[in-house]
């Protein structure tokens, strides 16, 4: 069996390699927020020492990260490497951009680039020109194009939703920096919910509240990624409703993106659904085979590689749940392609991304069926397998219930045993219902699919 060998790489190789593979399982947003500005201070047989911006950003790392940081950074350079330390170096913040700008070539590791403008947050490799667009996605890039030209009055707010990876934030900083060029003028802003909940949260630490909201009341262009983690905050959604508010009263633009429509983000005020539902709402959809060799083509054509047909093709075949994962992929191949110094060919392109497509086509399992329905409704997964008949769990629990039967082919006696014993009768039942109830309620439709689709992330 063919084994692939590592070398040792220089620390900003390592790193910029590192950081294309944590892209494909986490979000663009919190990419963006987190790992901006980090490096490689020092590494060694087992420690590494990772330079951090601030001390929102080492906790943050250190708390949610630090697991998927570790595996990525063994599987890269083939160590064995037990502990990450986060120094914080507020020098180091504009010390990425010294490789970030420069041109692509097969001969560099351009994975990630952080050349992100500090004022709008926008990075500038987003634009219309080099988003792919498909049958999937015709409308909102339609919408998002329509808003650069006359920011504030057509579409507003734009809320744009769909599954993880499927290009919501590119389309959104592309409408940034579209009005960045046409209006120079225009204060713009694109932030991520967590960064924006960790400011409200430092204001209210430090009193300076006031100073929070006149920096987000003079803007023009809102953008504001993965809105559906306001699910819960409080003083965050208060905050938000709001800003909103004055910046809607004054013909400013909103744009939002969510991994869900509006009616489907539990814990959210309903006020908060109404302005949001006010605006135009689009979604995003997955791409089929054809665009999914598109977007291989020009995520290559843009790192200045290029790849045989066959290898783009064994690629999308078997990426097909969103285009994080293609670019994950394609990024993987280049990485094997600079540090072996040879051409990938479809034989190589199948050993080197084995271990990817593997894990992709994991079929769903019960357990990962209960977290997705869990996360989706904003509930603890043992919420479902007890007793309640509280209407917030009832219609979830027969929802994941539904889900097992369709697309597992569970029979209903272990479907019911994955729900605290429940009775195969009880689990007929709410099969039945939420066949039923799809027929005639697209919203239910539309929520089980986007259901689906984020098992498949799990």
């Amino acid at each position: 069996m063919n084994q692939i060998k590592f070398k040792k790489i220089n620390n900003e190789d390592l790193w910029r390699a590192v950081l294309a593979q944590i892209q494909l399982n986490i979000s663009q947003a919190n990419f963006n927020t987190w790992f901006k500005d980090t490096k490689i201070l020092s590494i060694n047989d087992v420690e590494i020492i990772i330079s951090v911006p601030n001390l929102f950003a080492k906790e943050w790392l250190e708390n949610k990260y630090n697991k998927i940081i570790l595996k990525t950074i063994n599987e890269t350079n083939g160590g064995r490497i037990r502990k990450i330390s986060y120094y914080i170096d507020n020098k180091n913040v504009d010390s990425s951009k010294k490789y970030s700008n420069n041109p692509v070539n097969s001969s560099q590791l351009e994975f990630t680039e952080f050349s992100v403008d500090k004022k709008t947050n926008l990075n500038p490799r987003y634009t219309f020109a080099n988003f792919v667009v498909g049958p999937f996605n015709e409308l909102p890039h339609a919408a998002a194009q329509a808003v650069t030209e006359n920011p504030g009055s057509l579409y507003n707010p734009l809320f744009i939703y769909g599954g993880v990876g499927l290009g919501k934030t590119h389309l959104m900083q592309a409408i940034g920096n579209k009005i960045s060029q046409n209006l120079p003028n225009k204060q713009i802003k694109y932030i991520s919910v967590e960064k924006f909940t960790s400011e409200v949260v430092s204001s209210i630490r430090k009193k300076t509240m006031e100073e929070f909201k006149l920096k987000y009341r003079d803007i023009d262009v809102l953008i504001i990624d993965d809105v559906q983690f306001l699910s819960g905050k409080e003083k965050t959604q208060e905050e938000f409703f709001h800003t909103f508010n004055v910046l809607y009263e004054n013909n400013k633009q909103v744009i939002i993106s969510s991994d869900r429509p509006p009616k489907s983000i539990q814990s959210l005020a309903e006020r908060l659904k109404s302005r949001f539902e006010g605006g135009m709402i689009t979604d995003i959809g997955r791409p089929d085979t054809e665009t999914r060799i598109a977007i291989l083509k020009t995520k290559a054509e843009e790192k200045g590689v290029n790849f045989p047909e066959d290898v783009y093709l064994y690629i999308a075949t078997n990426m097909q749940n969103n285009i994080r994962e293609l670019e994950g992929a394609l990024n993987k191949l280049i990485a094997h392609q600079k540090l072996e110094n040879k051409k990938i060919n479809l034989n190589k392109a199948i050993i080197i991304l084995k271990e990817i497509f593997r894990s992709s086509l994991n079929k769903p399992t019960p357990k990962k069926v209960i977290k997705a329905v869990s996360q989706f409704y904003d509930l603890k997964e043992k919420d479902l397998s007890n007793l309640s008949r509280r209407k917030e769990v009832v219609k979830p629990r027969q929802i994941a219930m539904y889900i097992l039967k369709k697309e597992l082919k569970y029979s209903y006696s272990s479907i019911g045993r994955n729900f605290g014993g429940k009775d195969h009768t009880t689990v007929i039942h709410s099969c039945n219902k939420i066949e039923k109830e799809i027929l005639n309620d697209d919203n239910l439709k539309e929520e089980i699919e986007l259901i689906k689709q984020s098992i498949s992330s799990l």
